[in-house]
């Protein structure tokens, strides 16, 4: 079981790779167009409204629930499992549609009520069918989760990369500098145009995979155990996605709003929502390739030993040691390299050098986290995978409340718009060492002597790959051109991957080969 749930992991980190790397093609070039501004700001914030329904929907409270319920059922009784399947699929469809058209008739009004119709307003109107989208590709993915199937799932956000990298930089030459917004509205309809090829492309996979059923009744008792767990879980994440809605609209206020707030000045300037999204693109890089690769892996394993507390456990201190391992030179490593990174992938174009530091620094503040936020993910699946969807809810209520504050409170001070990296960092390590302090209540030993001895181990790790990374970097002369800068960050990245691999084979961690695939 060990084994398998490795092989996942690796299936998803690697296609996950794929997926982040032709993401960070799709940010170099909508940087390079579009810079930090405005048209940047309009975008993010209007790709944000599907975006968070995607993660309350399709990948957060009904998606988990659906795949817990769904896994068990496959297992059990498969033709109720199709029936399920069939009615949550449709149920999505006849509930998303809704709300898509419900928005769609708000956004009209609102942008009838505007001189010449605001930008945002446009690029959500045109979006916001990718919501439902979206979720049911979440959903289809779930399915195939269940079938053992982790690729196709984790290969779906490349279409997505790939359609923004043709609208932005494809169509550039189309458009002139002073024609930005024109531009963008196409760059908003080619998201439509991959989340079609998308569900397309999830449907034909699951074809040979899953199976759907036309009598759908007798799984209403199935899906009312679904919403029941679901339900919580909507509440919680409806009040994180409330959070990010949130911090949208601190960094956005500039350019949606206006320069002033209460006659006073405010203190974040245009293009600050551009700077942290580009930022969080970054730092989710490593989370996203190993973090949520873990997490999205072991969350079928754990949902099928439910009722086995000594493989539960077993897996889930496998799955604490794999993160730790990973994320603790992660976080580092991106603090050291953040600046180059950022510079390789980012400036250029329309992104200026003043851009690229404004990113910079609030890389600072996300990457201080890495390690923390993968904990969450997985431990938030634990608990899911238990049927606990209380706990996590109701740890992550009150870090949203904290947060809230904090990024009131930060945006003021010298860090401005870094201040909401560093709440979001002093938050997701305290809701780590909490849902860690609550899980040893379900599962005693969970930090039990191997995890406590692995943890020490890549700390060490850390430390001394931390500090060959930084002497690297001050030997080193400065970088000028992007090729060299390219090369700085290539061998300050070699370094420290060579002292963590190193290090961990003289140690003889298991960690190691656990990524690697190696017995």
């Amino acid at each position: 079981m060990g084994e398998r749930f490795e092989r996942n992991t690796r299936t998803v980190a690697l296609l996950t790779t794929v997926s982040r790397v032709a993401g960070l093609g799709r940010d170099a070039a909508l940087s390079r167009v579009f810079g930090a501004g405005i048209v940047m700001d309009a975008f993010f914030f209007a790709f944000m409204i599907p975006n968070l329904f995607r993660r309350l929907f399709g990948e957060g409270a009904v998606g988990a629930s659906f795949l817990r319920v769904y896994a068990q059922l496959d297992k059990t009784d498969p033709a109720n499992a199709a029936r399920l399947a069939t009615l949550t699929v449709g149920l999505l469809i006849a509930g998303l549609g809704a709300v898509t058209l419900a928005g769609e008739l708000v956004l009209t009004l609102v942008s009838a009520a505007t001189d010449d119709g605001s930008l945002v307003v446009r690029l959500a109107m045109i979006m916001l069918p990718y919501m439902p989208m979206i979720c049911l590709v979440a959903i289809l993915g779930a399915m195939l989760q269940v079938h053992g199937r982790f690729g196709p799932g984790a290969a779906i956000p490349i279409v997505l990369n790939l359609c923004l990298i043709g609208a932005s930089a494809g169509l550039a030459p189309l458009f002139g500098a002073d024609d930005r917004p024109r531009h963008v509205t196409f760059v908003a309809a080619s998201v439509i145009v991959a989340g079609l090829v998308q569900l397309l492309w999830m449907a034909l996979v699951l074809r040979g995979a899953g199976r759907f059923a036309l009598d759908v009744k007798p799984a209403w008792g199935s899906m009312r155990r679904v919403l029941r767990q679901a339900g919580p879980m909507i509440l919680g994440l409806g009040v994180l996605q409330l959070n990010v809605f949130f911090d949208g609209v601190i960094a956005s206020y500039p350019t949606t709003i206006g320069p002033t707030i209460f006659g006073v000045e405010y203190p974040l300037k245009e293009g600050a929502l551009a700077v942290v999204s580009f930022a969080q693109r970054l730092y989710q890089f490593p989370l996203g390739v190993f973090g949520i690769a873990v997490a999205t892996a072991i969350f079928p394993t754990l949902a099928r030993l439910a009722d086995d507390k000594q493989a539960f456990a077993d897996i889930l201190r496998r799955g604490t040691r794999l993160v730790l391992f990973i994320g603790l030179p992660a976080s580092a490593g991106l603090a050291l390299v953040g600046p180059l990174l950022v510079r390789v992938i980012l400036e250029g174009g329309q992104f200026g050098a003043a851009d690229a530091d404004r990113v910079a620094f609030v890389l600072y503040g996300y990457s201080a986290a890495v390690w923390a936020y993968s904990i969450i993910h997985v431990f938030t699946r634990a608990f899911y995978a238990m049927g606990d969807a209380k706990t996590p809810v109701k740890v992550a209520v009150v870090m949203v409340a904290v947060n809230l504050v904090l990024n009131c409170t930060l945006i003021w001070t010298g860090l401005r718009e870094a201040g909401l990296a560093w709440s979001t960092a002093f938050c997701a390590v305290a809701q780590s060492i909490v849902l860690l302090a609550l899980m040893r209540r379900r599962v005693p030993d969970i930090l039990g002597s191997t995890v406590a001895a692995s943890g020490a181990k890549t700390a060490a790790l850390t430390v001394a790959m931390a500090g060959a990374v930084a002497g690297t970097l001050a030997v080193m002369p400065d970088a000028v051109t992007w090729s060299q800068t390219m090369v700085k960050l290539l061998v300050a990245v070699v370094v420290g991957l060579l002292v963590v691999a190193g290090g961990a084979r003289l140690l003889r961690m298991p960690e190691l080969r656990w990524v690697v695939g190696r017995s």
